[in-house]
C-alpha cells in the first residue's frame, strides 16, 4: 500500500499565509469600507497677523520704484488737487522712506541717491513756463528751487534709514564674529582669520 505524504504544518502555515502586498491591499480595503477615516494634521495657526511686504530692490529697482511713484503721485496731484506743491512735498517723504527700507542691504548707499533724481523726474507735470522746452525747464528749476524743502526732508529721511539699517546690519556681523570665536574657543579649535591663514601660507 502507498503511504501518502504528509506535509508539515510550517509548510500548510506558510501557504495560507497571504503575501505582504495582499495584506497591505486588505487593510487598506478594509479602512476604506469600515475603518475610521485616516485623520489629517490640523493646520497651524499664522503668528503674528498678516503679513507686511517687504520686498528687496536693486539699486536701480528702488530708483525706477521711487521715480515711477513720485510721477504718477504728481500726475494725481495735478488732475485732483490742481497741482499743489505741498501735496507733492508730503507725498515725497513716505516714497523715501518706503525706498530706504525697501532696498537690499548690498545697495543702502544708492537710496539717498536715487530720491532726488526721482523728485526731480516727479516735478516734471507739475512744472510750469511757457510753451517749449526752455520754457519747461526753466519751469522745473523754478519748482527745484522753491521746493527744495521738501527734497533735502525726503533725501534725509533716506539717508537716516540707510543708516539705521547699515549699522544694524554691521552689528549683526560683530555678535555672529563673536559668537563664532566663543564656540571655537569652547570646542579648543583657534578660530582662524584670514590673516592668520595668510601667515600661515607664507610661513
Amino acid at each position: 500500500m502507498e503511504q501518502h505524504r504528509t506535509r508539515p504544518p510550517q509548510y500548510r502555515q506558510r501557504r495560507n499565509a497571504p503575501l505582504p502586498a495582499q495584506a497591505a491591499r486588505r487593510a487598506s480595503v478594509g479602512v476604506q469600507k469600515g475603518g475610521p477615516p485616516a485623520r489629517r494634521p490640523a493646520p497651524v495657526p499664522a503668528r503674528g497677523g498678516p503679513r507686511l511686504p517687504n520686498p528687496r530692490l536693486t539699486g536701480l529697482g528702488s530708483g525706477l520704484f521711487c521715480g515711477v511713484s513720485m510721477f504718477v503721485l504728481a500726475c494725481v496731484d495735478q488732475l485732483l488737487f490742481g497741482a499743489s506743491p505741498a501735496l507733492y512735498g508730503v507725498l515725497f517723504l513716505p516714497v523715501c522712506a518706503l525706498t530706504a527700507l525697501w532696498v537690499r542691504r548690498g545697495d543702502l548707499v544708492s537710496a539717498p541717491v536715487v530720491v532726488p533724481i526721482a523728485f526731480t523726474f516727479g516735478l516734471l507735470p507739475l512744472a510750469g513756463g511757457g510753451g517749449g522746452l526752455s520754457g519747461r525747464l526753466m519751469g522745473l528749476v523754478t519748482a527745484l528751487a522753491t521746493q527744495a524743502g521738501w527734497l533735502y526732508g525726503g533725501t534725509l529721511v533716506a539717508g537716516v534709514i540707510a543708516t539705521v539699517r547699515k549699522a544694524r546690519q554691521m552689528t549683526r556681523r560683530a555678535a555672529q564674529r563673536r559668537s563664532r570665536a566663543a564656540t571655537s574657543g569652547r570646542d579648543g579649535t583657534p578660530a582662524t582669520t584670514p590673516r592668520s591663514r595668510s601667515a600661515g601660507q607664507l610661513g
